[in-house]
């Protein structure tokens, strides 16, 4: 009985069915406008370009305008640390989901398996659920995500070794630029130099000179326009790019679900195991809004830039883009789940 209670206040919880309904919907939204020609076949591309480089670097750099204490800092250096141990691990766990898989094929399922679009996809979740504080997590635990995507994943579906053009592109990659701008400003921002500012009540308070939620309010208000088109530009995109693949073609080959359940279900299923024993024994403890981000990180779909390198790099193309629209679906089906999941971690953990 307790249990059912929970989940009928779970569900009932406004702010959550809100941002459940609002990614379903719009992503809705996005396949309808394509499927009946209100957008065309380019308008997925460029409203993900549009949230890559404007609105999700926005969204990120304002996320670090706050203030810092332990319990955040802390939570940052977690994520920080264990961002790299999860993505070293699932480098090795691949090789086992897809040991009856052989040469390019398992190449492309282990990288899509390790690799999957938690700025795109995850982030604008976390954002409707956790706000800034989810996003500011969000951002750290994707440090480790870009070093390996940018050096791993190229290496291994390029063949390739790592070049001074894939570094300079991880680098300059606008969402990197603005997380270590901000993770900079975020937790040394007691070192930096202070200006005094009159805050609403009157009273004066210093705050370090690159805070512009309060040295520059106007650049602030103008960065959360930006960040604000995150979300909603990014589940258009989502909607608008499953309306013009093929389900069927895609929905016809059992690899790409057997693939879309290990990303979706399986991997982050472990991950919330693993993190709930770390924390139950006191080997890591960790707050809720830790475990929350990495396990709604972690359910993403498969990364565009993989599905990009097997395109580009002639790496089991067709399958890549068919598991990336077959996961997507079976994602946005997993969001209600995912986040009643996370409802009952919260209550039975915390």
């Amino acid at each position: 009985m307790e249990i059912l209670a929970l989940l009928h206040k779970t569900l009932s919880n406004t702010a959550m069915i809100g941002a459940i309904f609002s990614t379903i919907s719009i992503i809705g939204l996005g396949y309808y406008f394509r499927k009946t020609g209100i957008f065309n076949n380019q308008v997925g591309k460029i409203l993900s370009s549009v949230v890559l480089t404007a609105a999700l670097p926005a969204l990120a750099f304002t996320s670090f305008m706050q203030d810092n204490d332990p319990q955040k800092m802390a939570d940052g250096m977690t994520l920080l640390v264990f961002g790299f141990v999860i993505y070293i691990v699932l480098i090795i766990l691949s090789k086992f989901f897809y040991f009856k898989y052989v040469g390019d094929e398992q190449t492309a399922l282990r990288n899509l398996s390790i690799f999957g679009s938690t700025t795109f996809f995850s982030t604008p979740i976390i954002s409707s659920l956790f706000g800034p504080v989810g996003v500011m997590l969000s951002s750290i635990f994707n440090i480790s995500y870009r070093v390996f995507l940018y050096s791993y994943g190229y290496i291994q579906m390029s063949g390739l070794k790592m070049s001074s053009k894939n570094i300079k592109e991880m680098f300059l990659n606008p969402i990197v630029i603005a997380t270590f701008a901000g993770l900079f400003i975020w937790a040394f921002q007691n070192s930096l130099p202070q200006v005094d500012v009159t805050t609403s009540g009157g009273a004066v308070k210093q705050y370090a000179f690159l805070r512009i939620d309060q040295t520059a309010p106007w650049l602030q208000q103008a960065m959360k326009y930006l960040a604000g088109l995150a979300s909603p530009l990014a589940w258009l995109s989502i909607g608008a790019t499953l309306g013009q693949i093929n389900l069927k073609q895609a929905a016809e080959n059992k690899t790409t679900w057997y693939y879309s359940f290990i990303k979706v279900v399986l991997i982050p299923a472990l991950i919330l195991v693993v993190l709930l024993f770390l924390h139950g024994t006191g080997m890591m403890p960790m707050s809720y809004d830790v475990i929350a981000v990495v396990v709604l990180m972690m359910m993403a779909p498969a990364a565009t830039v993989v599905t990009t390198y097997a395109i580009s790099f002639d790496r089991e193309a067709l399958l890549a883009s068919n598991s990336s629209l077959i996961s997507t679906i079976l994602a946005v089906i997993f969001i209600p789940i995912w986040i009643v999941v996370l409802e009952l971690v919260q209550h039975y953990f915390f």
